[in-house]
């Protein structure tokens, strides 16, 4: 990289060339190359471009310093015409003959560190450049956990015009967050703001887990989680400051997020504004004005203003109307905001070169798979915008920066992507104990695996009377396509033989995709292919015994979901339906099962968030002598019924809970977010839960089979604790049957090391 000073020192030996020279340029004829060593007369007239007989003036001259200047290989280039012979006079910059870090013996640092800087062995030595990477180490140390971090760097001059750099590090202590603070104006509660940011406090038995270290990109990202969080439900001028960032007696930090969320305001009006133009193709904008129309009178999210600039979006690409631009203009009014999205036809730009830079891991045709817009497509700010934020949904780079140049011509831009990589790789592991039982996790994910974009993930949970073991391989952008494809290699084992007489084992594997078919419809088929393996002893039933052996089935998996809420996580309004279907394709024991799920959320006042859910499953034997297997058979999942022991409600054989042919749930939940405003890590809500379990094909006979409504209604709690999240419910039963445990309260506590 050349230094500002040799730029400005070559800009000023131009202008003096111009007035010193004659006004005709010189043809030259003869080169003259002096003070070059390492570097061939050769490679010096490939990097310079020289070609004989052709004019020089001085707009070339200063071309050529340029490009010689960006080699790094001379810190200092003179050139000059006489008598038609070109004269280039150099001095070349030292190379560098080794590199050394004191102070780190780990090798896996040191890989760490020659990956992210620039000067390396057997390379030119750059003064601003040695610069440069000193920053660049200490901020990966910095992002590493390591604040104190204390690097002095020296450079031994050597024989021949060569160098060496001597790296002197001293680490310091980790730097841990001890506590995680929120002040100021916040208006939600601490235990909704944690579930936000990535941070996590430092607890004695976090052992793996690295988001209990001071680490500054991430700070910055729950800045941006967190005035996102805000933005979308209403509050526009929210501010985020991580100050007071303080040192503990122990060395470690308290982190404190100032938030002033300030008033929350009302989408009073959105306005599309058209040029002449564009108002003969109005019809287009037809689905547009729906969209705006639902977001009227809505509190503000940024969420809801997005979704109306994509629309805008596909409707460039759809139509040809490559040029179209959306200028946006938000004004407040008390506590509403006025929209103005004022639609033009932009100046005809096209791209002529994308450059991207910084990617020392991930592959260019990952970075090029998220863009839109493609070298040779029309330039359009709206879909660079959105390339960016496709880039950076990819959790892969801890930044990612652009630039628009002009290009060769007055019509074209070069668009320069710059991407900072972060560690994607992640050991976690999970404990949890609950009335229930207790469960362990482990799990080792990798989002980048080999560069390509491609998530890895291998998980290990153990539980009572489970045990499951699943590696999953999911390309999201398969041979750039758009589509994902996952791959699924999984076991189970499933055993109550010292219960119930028997046990599952289950072993297969999947391969699937997934793809938005139209505006937030999204389909997911699946072909899977599993390996069963049922054992009975004697003290299992009658027709459990007969379900004794070796299964194999292959199956299409698949679901449809309309999507309609207005954010993913916690959404406060909206809906999302779905119907998902196992077909058998070949099976020794085929059945056929259906399912059916809604859900739906509303604000109403005081900010109390209301929520419905709808639950269906029903399973069908496709065979007369065959009945629904014991591993398939249906249960009430334990979040849809609360107040009755999970899985022991419905079909029930020797005091078995044999599970049924058909399922359904329907459920009603207020959350309070306001109620106890002092108890800051406490969230409160009421629930009414009802569900039915019932029928069973080879008897039915059995106890429960005829199916009756349970019940119940209560109070749930989400506690965050210094162990971790705590979640508990008070629940009364109000119908059930004779054969159904009960279970007043319940608790499940979680924490990850």
């Amino acid at each position: 990289m050349i230094s500002k000073m040799k730029i400005f020192t070559i800009k000023t030996l131009f202008l003096l060339f111009i007035f010193t020279q004659s006004a005709f340029s010189d043809v030259v004829k003869k080169v003259e190359i002096n003070g070059n060593q390492r570097i061939t007369d050769e490679t010096i007239r490939v990097f310079g471009d020289i070609i004989l007989n052709e004019d020089y003036n001085p707009e070339k001259i200063n071309s050529l310093l340029l490009n010689l200047y960006e080699t790094n290989f001379f810190s200092n280039v003179d050139v000059k015409i006489s008598d038609n012979l070109l004269i280039i006079n150099v001095v070349e910059n030292p190379i560098i003959r080794s590199l050394e870090f004191k102070g780190i013996k780990s090798n896996k640092k040191k890989e760490k560190i020659l990956e992210i800087i620039t000067l390396k062995e057997k390379t030119s030595f750059v003064e601003s450049e040695f610069e440069n990477d000193l920053k660049r180490i200490k901020s990966a140390f910095k992002n590493s956990g390591y604040y104190f971090v204390d690097i002095e760097a020296y450079k031994k001059i050597g024989k021949n015009n060569s160098i060496d750099l001597i790296y002197e590090i001293d680490l310091g202590p980790k730097s841990k967050i001890k506590k995680i603070v929120f002040l100021g104006d916040k208006k939600i509660k601490d235990s909704k703001l944690r579930s936000v940011i990535t941070s996590e406090e430092s607890r004695a038995w976090k052992i793996i887990s690295q988001k209990k270290y001071l680490n500054e990109k991430i700070i910055k990202l729950d800045v941006r989680l967190l005035e996102q969080f805000y933005k979308n439900r209403g509050y526009y001028e929210v501010t985020v400051f991580p100050s007071n960032v303080n040192y503990t007696e122990s060395d470690d930090f308290i982190l404190t997020y100032n938030i002033t969320a300030g008033k929350k305001y009302f989408i009073k009006e959105i306005n599309l504004l058209l040029t002449d133009d564009l108002k003969s193709d109005q019809p287009l904008f037809d689905d547009i004005k729906k969209l705006i129309s639902k977001s009227i009178n809505k509190p503000y999210s940024i969420n809801k203003i997005d979704k109306i600039l994509n629309k805008i979006e596909s409707i460039s690409a759809r139509t040809g109307l490559e040029f179209l631009k959306t200028e946006l203009k938000e004004t407040l009014d008390g506590n509403s905001i006025l929209i103005d999205l004022n639609v033009v036809e932009s100046e005809k730009y096209y791209v002529e070169q994308i450059n991207i830079t910084g990617n020392s891991v991930t592959n260019d045709s990952v970075i090029r798979s998220g863009l839109i817009i493609d070298e040779g497509d029309a330039f359009n700010e709206l879909l660079l915008n959105r390339s960016i934020n496709n880039l950076k949904g990819k959790r892969i780079f801890a930044e990612v920066k652009k630039t628009v140049k002009d290009g060769s011509s007055k019509n074209f831009k070069i668009i320069n992507i710059d991407v900072e990589e972060k560690a994607t790789g992640e050991i976690s592991v999970g404990a949890g104990y609950g009335t229930s039982g207790g469960t362990f996790g482990f799990n080792v994910s990798e989002n980048n695996f080999l560069g390509k974009g491609i998530s890895l993930s291998t998980k290990l949970n153990v539980s009572k009377q489970r045990l499951t073991g699943r590696v999953v391989l999911d390309n999201p952008n398969y041979k750039l396509s758009g589509n994902s494809l996952s791959t699924v290699i999984e076991s189970t084992k499933t055993s109550k033989m010292s219960d119930f007489g028997y046990e599952s084992t289950v072993s297969g594997f999947a391969f699937g995709t997934g793809f938005e078919q139209w505006d937030d419809i999204f389909v997911s088929p699946e072909i899977a292919t599993y390996y069963e393996t049922i054992k009975t002893s004697n003290s299992a039933s009658a027709n459990l015994k007969k379900q004794k052996g070796n299964y194999f089935e292959t199956a299409l998996n698949y679901s449809i979901i309309n999507d309609k809420r207005n954010q993913r996580y916690q959404p406060t309004e909206g809906y999302k339906v779905s119907f998902n279907q196992v077909v058998p394709l070949y099976s020794d024991a085929p059945s056929l099962t259906n399912g059916f799920d809604f859900s739906s959320y509303w604000q109403i006042k005081n900010n109390v968030i209301a929520s419905t859910t709808l639950f269906t499953r029903a399973i069908n034997s496709l065979s007369n002598s065959n009945d629904v297997k014991i591993s398939t058979r249906l249960r009430i999942p334990q979040k849809y019924l609360r107040g009755f022991e999970a899985g022991k409600i419905g079909p029930n054989e020797k005091n078995d809970y044999v599970g049924g042919n058909y399922a359904t749930a329907l459920g009603f939940k207020a959350n309070f977010p306001k109620l106890f405003s002092g108890l800051q890590n406490f969230d409160f809500s009421l629930f009414l839960d009802t569900a039915n379990l019932w029928g069973v094909d080879y008897d039915d006979g059995v106890n429960g089979s005829g199916g009756s409504i349970r019940s119940s209604f209560g109070i749930a709690t989400d506690v965050y604790t210094p162990v971790g999240p705590l979640s508990f419910s008070l629940a009364q039963p109000i119908s059930k049957e004779k054969t159904d445990t009960t279970e007043t309260f319940r608790f499940n506590l979680g924490t990850t090391f």
